[in-house]
């Protein structure tokens, strides 16, 4: 008899689940209702069960073949949101991390304002340090839940993990349920105002509203990988239904009618553009799902 209480759903399109709006279906796709639950699900799959974990779905292409194994859709499912002690904030991966950053400044608790304009959830931000506006998420870091394949959740320190520009590593095996942040006090009306600057600019440089992962490529050092794209001309160049936006040359754009294979294709080929004019290699901030994979959040 099964022990766990959340939606599990069979041979699910993923398309629905990505903000590129592009993917094949799940063999299944699990919401749970809480933690517990999660774990309680986790014990009865078995050990080699491919997993891949999605929140938001904004960081992750995932391949028109679909994905053979199991989805665990954290969004609407862990959801945790509050306030522990004078400076601190439990979240769980699940909440998005636009809501954390408006939850802390509501609580004149400040550091987290640029999370505001980062399109995924907690559990993303947690395993890739993501960051914006000159702030990332790990120096907030007090201590992490997580969660192995056995259903076997442990609190570790921050400093049990490796932190580096996008990149997080340490507990192999395990992924980011929840967080415990530590914060600083200061004025909530003033970092709301800085939040809703944030989120004006973005709306000005950036494809809001147009099918995207967020920045394709991570900035290579002391450089811009937008500027390195525009300076090639490359905005506004297509392959099939994919196109390098017009609007923010880091950022490709589903015109309706993309499958994943014409944004892979697009990923390659503006990376050896790149590589052959300038001798930079472009790293991919996206993760391309190809149909078996152990992966974090996304």
């Amino acid at each position: 008899m099964s022990t766990y209480s959340g939606i599990l759903r069979h041979d699910e399109p993923l398309a629905r689940y990505t903000t590129w709006r592009v993917g094949g279906p799940a063999r299944q796709l699990y919401r749970p209702t809480d933690v517990a639950d999660l774990a309680a699900f986790l014990r009865e799959l078995p050990p080699a069960e491919p997993l891949l974990w999605l929140g938001l779905g904004s960081n992750v292409l995932i391949a028109d073949s679909g994905f053979a194994g199991t989805v665990i859709h954290t969004l609407g499912g862990l959801t945790g949101l509050e306030q522990r002690g004078a400076t601190g904030i439990v979240v769980d991966a699940g909440v998005p991390s636009a809501k954390l950053a408006r939850f802390a400044a509501q609580h004149n608790l400040c550091g987290l304002e640029f999370l505001t304009g980062i399109p995924g959830t907690f559990g993303g931000a947690l395993a890739l340090n993501a960051g914006a506006w000159g702030g990332e998420t790990w120096p907030h870091v007090r201590c992490v839940h997580t969660l192995d394949r056995h259903g076997t959740l442990r609190w570790r320190e921050a400093a049990e993990f490796n932190v580096g520009y996008r990149q997080v590593s340490g507990a192999a095996g395990e992924w980011f349920v929840a967080a415990e942040l530590e914060l600083t006090p200061g004025d909530g009306a003033a970092a709301l105002e800085r939040m809703r600057e944030m989120l004006e600019r973005r709306a000005a440089t950036q494809p809001i509203g147009q099918p995207s992962c967020g920045s394709v490529f991570r900035n290579p050092p002391n450089d811009h990988a937008a500027r390195l794209i525009d300076t090639l001309g490359l905005k506004g160049y297509r392959i099939g239904g994919a196109q390098v936006s017009e609007k923010h040359a880091n950022f490709i754009i589903n015109t309706g009618s993309a499958t994943a294979a014409d944004i892979s294709h697009l990923i390659d080929y503006v990376q050896q553009q790149v590589a052959q004019h300038t001798g930079i290699h472009l790293i991919p901030e996206v993760h391309q799902i190809t149909g078996y994979s152990d992966d974090n959040h996304a």
